[in-house]
Formats: C-alpha cells, sequence, structure tokens
C-alpha cells in the first residue's frame, strides 16, 4: 500500500462521512415528525434517514460504475452507525448482528420500492404510506407533502453536479418544506 493509497482512502472516507451527514442531518429536521406525520420514533427515525439514503443513492447511482464504490462506501458507514447505535441503545451483542441485517433488508426493501415509484405520483404515494409510515393512519395531505417533498428532492439532487453533492462543503438536498 502506497502513500496515494492512503490518501485516496482518506479523501473518500471525508466524502462518505459527509454525504452521510448529509442525510442525518436532512433527516432529523423537526418538520417531518411535526407537519409530515412520521412517528417520532426509533423506527420513524430510521424510516427517514433510509428514504434520504435512497435519494442520495439514486442520484449517485445515474453516474453508473463510476460511483459504486462511493455508493458501498456509504452503505457500509450507515450500517456502521447502525450497529454502534444500536449497541449504544442496550441490544445485546448477540441480537446486533441479527437486527443489522434486518435494517439492510428494510434499506434494499425500500430502495425496490421507492426507485420505481419515482416515475408514479401514486404509486409513490403507496410506497413511502407502507414504507415511510409502516402502514399507519396518516392524513391524506401529509402523504401528499411527503410525496412532492420526494419527488422535489429527487428534482434537486438531479440538477446537481456530482463534485457539489460529495464535496463536503457542498450542497445536497434543499431545504425540507412540506407544503
Amino acid at each position: 500500500m502506497g502513500f496515494f493509497d492512503i490518501g485516496q482512502r482518506r479523501a473518500r472516507r471525508l466524502v462518505v462521512d459527509a454525504l452521510y451527514a448529509k442525510a442525518v442531518g436532512q433527516a432529523r429536521q423537526e418538520i417531518f415528525y411535526r407537519l409530515g406525520g412520521v412517528a417520532d420514533t426509533v423506527d420513524g427515525r430510521f424510516d427517514l434517514l433510509v428514504l434520504h439514503m435512497f435519494l442520495i443513492l439514486h442520484r449517485l447511482g445515474r453516474e453508473g460504475a463510476a460511483m459504486r464504490g462511493l455508493t458501498q462506501s456509504l452503505f457500509d458507514l450507515m450500517f456502521d452507525d447502525m450497529d454502534r447505535s444500536l449497541r449504544e441503545m442496550g441490544v445485546s451483542d448477540m441480537s446486533v448482528g441479527k437486527r443489522v441485517k434486518e435494517m439492510a433488508r428494510a434499506l434494499y426493501g425500500r430502495i425496490d420500492a421507492y426507485e420505481p415509484a419515482l416515475a408514479d405520483p401514486e404509486q409513490l404515494r403507496l410506497a413511502l404510506s407502507r414504507n415511510l409510515y409502516r402502514g399507519a393512519e396518516v392524513a391524506p395531505d401529509q402523504l401528499d407533502s411527503m410525496a412532492r417533498y420526494v419527488r422535489s428532492q429527487v428534482d434537486v439532487l438531479a440538477s446537481r453536479e456530482v463534485a457539489e453533492i460529495t464535496s463536503p462543503e457542498g450542497a445536497c438536498f434543499s431545504d425540507a418544506v412540506l407544503a
């Protein structure tokens, strides 16, 4: 391993850390819980993080093979963080691995649900109802607002250059507005 390998790994780690922080920061905005009707629970927070990770992964996926290593590193960081969070919450060492695997399956399932739903507003509403709200009763206007928010973030991310999104100081998401 040479000096440049270490430098490249450090640079990638900075990018991955920044992307993950952007997803976490966006998902933690109070507006989603207060106006969007997302449950302010461990599951609700996880589901919002997964939604924002999906949005980033969807955008980076448009770049093809060039982003595979980066998206894998982002995925790995998320689940390292989930592992750490579960341990901090007191989940037993014997259960952590199983719970993290369940969370990974949930992410893949949501990607499979959200990706095709982006093309159809009604399918997006249904995917959000099943996955973000976990089938709980939610006001139709809240569900509509979240669907519009998701579409707007897809458009915002599509309009941004990858260099801007992946820059630690660069913009990723727009402000969370639910209207």
